[in-house]
């Protein structure tokens, strides 16, 4: 890793320096992001930790810019950023024996 010495720059070239580094950092994140998403289809299972703690499990059913809209088995719908879901194994499919069929109306 480089080391730059902090002390020899002015206020200005810190907040340039500032600047650059939250720019490359919301551009990694957006990598994360994208990536994330691609790895999801549509009708695929996934899990994710609720706000309170709680595991949650659904189906995903829209693949937003920045989120992915998930409907849980508990009939609820969430947004959740795609880096925080995890494909439901194969085993928890099984066992939930659970199909939700989706139709599109029109």
């Amino acid at each position: 890793m480089h080391k730059i010495n902090l002390d020899g720059l002015s206020e200005s070239e810190l907040i340039e320096l500032h600047d650059q580094i939250v720019d490359r950092l919301h551009f990694l994140h957006q990598q994360k992001t994208t990536h994330a998403l691609l790895e999801l289809a549509i009708g695929e299972r996934v899990m994710f930790e609720d706000n309170s703690g709680q595991t949650q499990a659904g189906i995903v059913i829209r693949r937003n810019r920045k989120t992915v809209t998930v409907h849980a088995d508990n009939g609820r719908q969430w947004n959740v950023s795609p880096q925080l879901l995890r494909k439901e194994s194969r085993v928890e499919e099984t066992r939930s024996g659970k199909l939700v069929p989706f139709s599109r109306k029109g």
